[in-house]
């Protein structure tokens, strides 16, 4: 919901914030500072929950602490009540203030009471001292880096380049303290990699499909809580099609977005899916050639991803947030997730239970800087504000306690999910095999074209003070025959791709586009008249 920036320190400079703070404009509709010595804390709000009384940073009753917040807490209500009814007195509806007041009562526990995806700072003003704290998952990103006399936190890679130096970043399900001039201590408070253990195996179908469909329809049903027309990302496949069924019946002011290549199998599923749910429905079109440098660099300049796939992605992600903003759309959930929770890879199925186990949970760990950070940056790089349901932390803890004989079966990946929800899917969506959309339609190796560019163009915007740009691990993996330690050395030794690499990659996506056409120059000739070409 927002685009936070922070500088603390006696050598914090307004000029140097404003300029942080403009660079994370699009994340917002309206910019709120405020402006203290060695204390510069401001965001830019997306208006969603308590759209005028919401004003950041929000300061406690007695000013002592001030609170720069990104996201939701989608419990916030049942939060709220609690607090009510510990005495707290609060002057507005938002979970903005509840994020404060539940620090305020509960101190570093109150991390385990939230329900959402968030990243915020809460700073001591006396002291500058800041309290850095970011979602589970890592839906919500979070930033730091160090010049002499000053701390900086922002939200995005892209605020923070401009200082020249090493950046770092608070990682998914950690929390700590940060001084203006010292050291960032930061914790674990959730270890994904730990989740589930120590709780039953889930391996009756039975019992399987009630828990995951009672799971999937709650973190739904908690992110449509809202007066705002609600978008659905719908690829025409399982997940944003349950998506899409599921706020239909609970928010009926909704709107469903399709990006693809005209007439290709995923644009006319989705087509018949809004039809059949008498949705409103906005196809946005793209072809392969219609995919230019421009394009390509745009994307890597919005989304400062890490991998090369991942920028291919967010090429095609782009226009559909775009069409959203102009829709006035300003919350849309999305189907990410599913695939890494409930065995959408091959590679879950062509190892053993062990190493498919640790295969999840490294999809898992890394969401946070492939998916995640391709969907906030491009969504919010908009002003749309995208909530991922498959990733609430109930549900990937579910998904940890099921044996991977219920996510594959019968030849069909996301076996339960299908079956949790035979009732309420079309026949034509439950039996759909996965068909990621950007390779099965051209766009994908279209955009492969460009591929030797993605490193300069990435450090041109000084994104390397991250993190550089590198191969893509599920190409590894897969050269490694999916052997997870063989491809995490591989990866370290080989970060990026060589010279060589990117002259054969560069020669097999020129004849990959050239080919249509090589078709048409050389295919049979339509005359005036002829419904279709003639036989060869």
């Amino acid at each position: 919901m927002c685009g936070i920036a922070l500088s603390l320190g006696p050598e914090a400079d307004p000029t140097t914030f404003r300029r942080m703070l403009a660079t994370l404009a699009p994340r917002g509709e309206v910019t709120e500072a405020r402006y203290e010595n060695g204390l510069l804390a401001g965001t830019r709000r997306l208006r969603i929950v308590d759209r005028e009384r919401a004003v950041q940073p929000w300061a406690s009753a007695d000013e002592r602490w001030l609170l720069c917040y990104n996201g939701e807490v989608f419990n916030h209500h049942e939060l709220r009540a609690e607090l009510v009814g510990l005495g707290h007195r609060f002057r507005g509806t938002s979970d903005t203030e509840v994020v404060l007041a539940a620090f305020l009562r509960w101190g570093e526990g109150m991390v385990t009471r939230l329900r959402g995806e968030y990243a915020f700072a809460v700073v001591e003003r006396a002291t500058g001292r800041a309290y850095l704290v970011r979602d589970p998952l890592g839906v919500k990103p979070l930033y730091w880096a160090r010049t002499p006399g000053c701390l900086h936190v922002a939200s995005e890679v892209k605020a923070l380049v401009g200082h020249r130096a090493p950046i770092a970043e608070v990682p998914p399900g950690h929390h700590g303290w940060a001084e203006p001039d010292g050291p960032v201590r930061l914790r674990a408070y959730v270890d994904l990699l730990a989740l589930g253990d120590g709780l039953p195996v889930v391996d009756d179908p039975d019992e399987a499909a009630l828990l995951v469909r009672a799971a999937l329809t709650d973190s739904i049903r908690m992110r449509v809580d809202t007066d705002l027309t609600v978008g659905v990302v719908l690829s025409g496949g399982l997940d944003s099609s349950l998506a899409l069924l599921h706020v239909r019946e609970m928010h009926p002011d909704c709107v469903a977005v399709t990006v693809g290549v005209p007439d290709s199998p995923d644009v006319a599923y989705a087509r018949r899916l809004a039809k059949d749910l008498g949705v409103p429905h906005e196809v946005i079109e793209v072809r392969p050639r219609d995919i230019r440098l421009a394009d390509i660099r745009d994307a890597i300049r919005m989304s400062e991803l890490t991998e090369y796939g991942d920028i291919i992605n967010a090429v095609v992600t782009v226009p559909l947030f775009r069409r959203l903003r102009e829709l006035g759309v300003k919350v849309v959930l999305t189907g990410d997730g599913s695939d890494e929770l409930f065995g959408g890879y091959p590679m879950y199925h062509e190892v053993g239970p062990e190493a498919s186990r640790r295969l999840f949970l490294h999809k898992i760990r890394n969401l946070c800087r492939t998916e995640l950070q391709r969907v906030d940056r491009a969504s919010m790089g908009h002003g749309v504000e995208a909530r991922v349901p498959f990733l609430d932390l109930s549900l990937v803890e579910l998904a940890m306690r099921l044996p991977i004989g219920l996510k594959m079966r019968e030849g069909q990946e996301k076996w339960i999910v299908r079956r949790a929800f035979a009732d309420l899917l079309p026949d034509y969506v439950r039996r759909r095999p996965k068909n990621p959309m950007s390779y099965s339609s051209g766009l994908h190796e279209r955009a492969r074209l460009y591929k030797p560019f993605f490193a300069r163009l990435h450090r041109s915007f000084g994104y390397h003070l991250l993190e550089p740009v590198r191969r893509d691990f599920d190409s590894v993996l897969t050269r490694c025959g999916n052997d997870l330690d063989r491809a995490l050395a591989d990866g370290r030794a080989r970060p990026d791709y060589t010279v060589l690499e990117h002259a054969r990659d560069l020669v097999g996506a020129a004849k990959w586009n050239a080919a249509p056409m090589v078709r048409r120059l050389v295919g049979p000739r339509r005359t005036r008249g002829d419904e279709a070409p003639l036989p060869g």
